[in-house]
């Protein structure tokens, strides 16, 4: 049971496969086949567990938001508050209460920030009751401006960082204790393919390698309730079915596959597509905050100064994720029609310009896949109702591309296949480095950030 709640607390970090794959292997010992087990024990071998100096220099842990904290103390202490010891500085309701019952301390709505315009003069004060000289009352008045600004840089921040994990493991985030310990080997599938899933980008100028692996294939196997018992002549594998108690509704948080959504009700595919919907909508929202004003060139969706790209990339990466999501339960549940009246466009991310120029010396060109953005309604402005984004649309611009629609993924859920299970390496930057020492070394000293490196100083190293 422990092991359980420690594979649950996964899902919110961002731990090794080799990790989870040590814990698997305790949850399901007496329930795997030797075949199964050796699977498992390939990838548990390189656990941190097992390492005689086992430490990993990547964090394994998503960023997390600075909560309002410092500004409600000041405030408490400011205004002089008695009873406000049970507000919690890292929950919005709590904060906007909050700012909400002390703002008629001083007479201002919650809102009003406009310095020359909103603020109370002398003879307004005195009509409030309020004996407070301008210089006291200024200072009261900056302080609840600044929380207030603070409230909102926080709820974009955790907004950044729920699309952030959005982009990798779509909602497991959300699940539940209860129903994620409901059935081990559900539990054990999807522990492991998120790690899988929140695994970091290689610096290549090759495709990213797919969270999908052969242990994932194995794991999701024993879900639908297949056994390996034996291998045969020639590599052939024996396999009985037997029956499963695995819950697909959970497993459909992080894996949408057309055989999952099959085992759910319309009812519970329907709620999906809403909760995708909704989703959809939200990003397209931050999308078009950070592209009025990052000024990004459409065109090459090469990084350029005053890009925030690490919004742009995590948010597109959301949007990607969300939308096929969006799109395998339409097709699940028989709904392609949708597609005819609204079919949203992927997102391209940025790319560094060294990767770029990396891709044009070995012979590659602008993907076919941006020319198709370049084309297609932007998809704020889509759900906005200012322009239409249809089937027949996309299929267009995927022709004049050289992409087929549907399996280039732009109208249809896309297959993957079973990638082999390969060492989570460290990475600085992207960047495989040898060992997690060397990977520290390098961060401390700033090698492939983009920024200047500091010499090493053998005194200090």
């Amino acid at each position: 049971m422990e092991t359980l709640r420690e594979l649950y607390k996964s899902l919110k970090l961002r731990k090794r496969p080799e990790d989870i794959a040590e814990m698997v292997i305790g949850v399901l010992k007496d329930d795997l086949t030797a075949s199964e087990l050796g699977m498992l024990e390939r990838a548990a071998k390189g656990s941190l567990k097992r390492q005689l100096f086992g430490y990993s220099s990547m964090a394994q842990e998503f960023a997390k938001a600075v909560g309002a904290e410092r500004q409600v103390k000041k405030v408490i202490e400011l205004f002089k508050l008695d009873n406000a010891e049970n507000v919690d500085p890292n929950y919005i309701p709590d904060i906007e209460n909050f700012i909400a019952q002390v703002s008629p301390l001083i007479g201002k709505a919650v809102g009003d920030n406009n310095f020359l315009a909103d603020r109370l003069n002398k003879s307004e004060r005195k009509a409030r009751g309020l004996d407070l000289s301008k210089r006291a009352y200024n200072k009261k008045w900056r302080l609840l401006k600044r929380l207030e600004r603070k409230l909102l840089k926080y709820q974009r921040e955790l907004k950044k960082i729920e699309f952030q994990m959005i982009a990798k493991h779509g909602i497991v985030h959300h699940l539940e204790y209860k129903q994620f310990a409901k059935d081990k080997n559900t539990a054990c599938f999807i522990a492991y393919y998120n790690a899988r899933c929140n695994l970091r980008s290689v610096f290549t100028n090759q495709s990213q390698a797919r969270p999908y692996d052969e242990i994932s294939n194995m794991l999701y196997k024993k879900c639908a309730g297949e056994r390996v018992v034996s291998k045969g002549f020639f590599g052939r594998k024996k396999v009985e079915t037997q029956e499963t108690s695995a819950d697909w509704l959970a497993i459909a948080h992080i894996y949408t596959g057309q055989e999952v959504l099959s085992y759910l009700s319309d009812e519970q595919k329907g709620t999906l597509l809403g909760k995708w919907t909704n989703i959809l909508q939200e990003i397209a929202c931050l999308l078009d905050e950070v592209w009025g004003r990052s000024s990004i060139n459409r065109e090459t969706m090469i990084v350029r100064r005053g890009n925030d790209s690490s919004t742009w990339n995590n948010t597109a990466g959301a949007w990607n994720k969300a939308r096929d999501q969006w799109m395998n339960i339409i097709y699940s549940l028989g709904m392609e029609f949708v597609l005819d009246e609204v079919c949203f466009g992927k997102v391209m991310r940025l790319m560094a310009a060294d990767v770029a120029a990396w891709h044009r010396a070995t012979g590659g060109k602008l993907d076919p896949n941006t020319e198709v953005w370049n084309k297609l309604p932007l998809p704020w402005e889509v759900f906005n109702g200012e322009k239409d984004c249809n089937k027949g649309l996309v299929i267009q611009y995927c022709r004049e591309a050289g992409l087929d629609a549907e399996t280039s993924g732009w109208i249809a859920p896309r297959h993957h296949g079973v990638e082999k299970f390969t060492p989570t390496p460290e990475l600085v930057h992207g960047v495989q480095v040898a060992s997690p020492f060397l990977a520290t070394v390098l961060k401390k000293h700033k090698y492939y950030s983009g920024k200047n490196a500091k010499p090493f100083d053998p005194a200090n190293n």
